[in-house]
Formats: C-alpha cells, sequence, structure tokens
C-alpha cells in the first residue's frame, strides 16, 4: 500500500480530522488521526496492518507487544498476520504495566506495536518494560509516524506506513488562529 492510499482510507473512514487538537504528548495540532476510526472496520484493519506486518518479515520476532489502549488492534493485527502472539501493556496509574499472566523471558524477541507515534512516549515505556524483563525489542512499528523527524531512538529498526511532518505547536506557541478554536483530546488520556 502506498502512503496514498493509506491516507485515502484513513479520509473515508473520518479517522483523519481537522480542528484544534490537544496531542496525549501535550502538543497543540490541527490534525488528529483517530486511529480507532479507522481500525473499526475491521476489513481496513486487516488490510493496513498486513501492509504494516510484510514490512517487519524477516525481523525474527517472537512475540508482538503493544501499549493500549491504541496499539491493541495493530498488535493484534500484526500478529495474527505473521503468525505471532500478541501480548499488551496497559495503563495502571498512568503507567504502563504488563498484566494478566503476560510473560517476557530473556532473550525472548518482540516488535513493538502502536497506532501513531509523534513523541514516542507509550512506545519508550513498552520498550523498557520487554527490556527490564531480560527481552528484546528487534523492531517498533506503527501506522503512522508524526514526529517529524523527532521521535527518539528506540535501539531498534522502526517501521511505519505513512510519516508525516505534521505540524505540532508547545502550549505556550500555540498560534493565534489555532487558539481562536476550541482544543479538543480525543485521544487517550
Amino acid at each position: 500500500m502506498t502512503q496514498d492510499e493509506i491516507l485515502s482510507l484513513f479520509r473515508q473512514t473520518n479517522a483523519l480530522l481537522d480542528g484544534h487538537f490537544i496531542l496525549r504528548s501535550g502538543l497543540h495540532s490541527r490534525q488528529f488521526f483517530q486511529c480507532a476510526l479507522l481500525l473499526k472496520e475491521t476489513t481496513v484493519a486487516a488490510r493496513v496492518c498486513a501492509a504494516l506486518a510484510e514490512k517487519l518479515r524477516g525481523v525474527g520476532a517472537e512475540t508482538v507487544i503493544s501499549p493500549a489502549l491504541g496499539g491493541l488492534i495493530v498488535g493484534h493485527e500484526v500478529a495474527r498476520s505473521l503468525g505471532l502472539p500478541h501480548i499488551f501493556a496497559e495503563k495502571e496509574n498512568d503507567k504502563l504495566v504488563l498484566r494478566r499472566n503476560f510473560e517476557i523471558r530473556p532473550g525472548q524477541k518482540f516488535i513493538v506495536a502502536e497506532d501513531v507515534v509523534t513523541r514516542g512516549g507509550r512506545v519508550q515505556e513498552t520498550v523498557d518494560i520487554v527490556r527490564s524483563r531480560g527481552g528484546e525489542v528487534v523492531a517498533i512499528a506503527t501506522l503512522v509516524d508524526r514526529s517529524g523527524g523527532n521521535r527518539p531512538d528506540f535501539g531498534a529498526p522502526f517501521v511505519s506506513l505513512i510519516a508525516l511532518n505534521v505540524e505540532t505547536f508547545e502550549p505556550d506557541k500555540v498560534p493565534a488562529d489555532l487558539a481562536a478554536i476550541p482544543a479538543h483530546k480525543p485521544g487517550s488520556k
């Protein structure tokens, strides 16, 4: 799938929103990728995640892990496409933790899968969980890289279906025209 085809699917499913948004990172933006609207369409979810999985064949992963909530469907569908198990980390007191008797064995190789990366905070938390238990992260995979090249180095190859330089603003540097629009925080808390 090309980047244009993927963006077209985001628009067709009303998952690419325009307005004034506050991202989980605290940054403000004129655009928001509401992947849940894209991924609720099961055939679309299977298609885009299979395209992402194709970019990951041969990385040597044994398991896919994703941060809840946004990465759940992406992680599950990527794992399904690759024939791998999927586990997830979930929020507890605003921090990601591994629960539900999920285990990470020393040396076990993981793909960390997420829906959208801006600053990569939840991805880094997930990477840290894997590494703190002796696992190895062999790739980071996301549908949308909206970091504009400012994402951290996670210490593993980074793969995305689309990479966009979407304008973001620190809270104290929001342009007047954007500040005049009521801000919404549609993403995860």
